[in-house]
């Protein structure tokens, strides 16, 4: 058996052989030894690979349990769900991972650079409109500051508190008005202030202090102080008295123009005042003129509606000053609205002046005894005060003509 065996070993080795002499036969003559060489051994290479893969089959195919142990196992799933929670937890995942960024570390001995803000043109043109505005704020209230102290109002408050006695409301709603109207030269009519009251109580007093004050400031030409009964008497004459009243006002009213100031007209004694005259006023007064007859002020002063003004002060003497004031108006207005439509202007500003009670007398004796160099005696005040008539009411004297004798007690001292 083993000389079979040798004997097929040989003769499998002689076929061998055979075959590769025969391709080395049929290989052409040009071929070089070094390309045959290289060939082969790719050939072998490629035999011994098959060899080996084919005997990795059959020892897979005898052992199939290994087979799972062998082959690398699958991680897909076999049915695709889409899970709401699921997913919703992989996205929430994939946004933890964007938010978590590499912290940027600086050297400790060098500084963190910002990036350079980028300034606003809107920002810069609003602080500067701010700053424009601020600006014509603060000159404006500059310039009713300065036309306010060209009138020195505050002195004018002072010498009526000190001179006029016992017409506390009149006096302040005087200086309101004027305060309202001085403080800005550009207006679109005229201020009418009327101070209407019975004798003696000081009306005409004010007006002499208006005119004196105004003249020291403005002017001897721009205040116009006009007596009715000294400068137009005669009924006659009030035609001619109109023109000129016209013609002196309208010269006023250029110059003050020129100026750039508000003159003063004060007209005493508008009870003796004829019917023209108050007609001129009128017009003047009116809105639709030119710009030069729009800054003014016109003073009224008399004794119109003085027996009203006299019976409502008795009928509510338990009422204060200020009270009495407010509630008299709308009765003196209904009066000399009756007298001329001058004074039923809404625009004609009335200041009631009521009756003057014994202190108020007791002061005016104090302060002519003091001008006229006498001893201010209490006593001796008060004697003369007695000789006066009052009204008694509500256990209150209310004098009849006022401080009007006052000057000529003294003078008889």
């Amino acid at each position: 058996m083993e000389q079979q065996d040798g004997a097929g070993g040989g003769l499998e080795d002689s076929q061998e052989e055979e075959a590769e002499a025969e391709a080395e036969a049929q290989m052409p003559a040009a071929l070089s030894f070094s390309q045959f060489s290289s060939s082969l051994r790719a050939m072998v290479r490629i035999r011994n690979k098959y060899l080996a893969i084919k005997k990795r089959r059959v020892e897979l195919g005898a052992t199939p349990s290994s087979l799972s142990a062998v082959l690398p196992r699958s991680t897909s799933p076999k049915i695709f769900t889409f899970d709401g929670a699921a997913m919703a937890a992989a996205l929430e995942r994939r946004k933890k991972k964007k938010k978590k960024r590499r912290r940027v570390m600086f050297p400790n001995d060098s500084r963190r650079r910002t990036a350079p803000k980028e300034s606003s043109r809107a920002k810069n043109c609003l602080v500067f409109l701010t700053f424009i505005v601020f600006l014509q704020v603060y000159n404006a209230i500059e310039n009713l500051d300065d036309h306010l102290l060209r009138y020195d109002l505050e002195g004018l408050d002072k010498t009526v508190k000190r001179e006029v006695f016992g017409q506390r409301e009149a006096s302040e709603g005087l200086l309101v008005h004027l305060g309202d109207y001085l403080s800005t030269y550009v207006h679109n009519r005229p201020l009418v202030l009327s101070l209407h009251g019975p004798s003696g109580v000081g009306k005409s007093h004010l007006g002499r202090i208006l005119g004196r004050h105004f003249r020291s400031v403005l002017g001897e030409e721009l205040v116009l102080q006009y007596f009715a009964l000294h400068h137009c008497p005669l009924e006659g004459e009030a035609q001619n008295c109109a023109r000129e009243l016209s013609l002196s006002v309208a010269q006023t009213l250029k110059l003050a123009e020129e100026e750039e100031k508000i003159p003063f007209f004060i007209f005493d004694e508008v009870e003796f005042m004829h019917r023209p005259l108050l007609d001129t006023v009128y017009n003047l007064t009116r809105p639709g003129r030119s710009a030069e007859f729009l800054n003014a002020v016109y003073v009224l002063i008399g004794s119109l509606g003085n027996a009203e003004i006299t019976k409502f002060v008795l009928q509510n003497s338990s009422s204060d000053a200020a009270q009495l004031g407010r509630d008299v108006g709308p009765v003196l207005r209904d009066v000399l609205e009756k007298r001329h439509p001058l004074w039923g202007e809404p625009e004609t500003e009335l200041l009631p002046l009521t009756l003057l009670e014994k202190g108020h007398v007791m002061d005016c004796f104090l302060d002519e005894m003091t001008r006229e160099g006498f001893y201010p005696d209490r006593g001796h005040i008060e004697r003369l005060a007695a000789e006066i008539s009052y009204y008694a009411v509500d256990q209150r004297l209310l004098s009849h003509t006022g401080c009007k004798q006052v000057v000529a007690k003294v003078n008889l001292l």
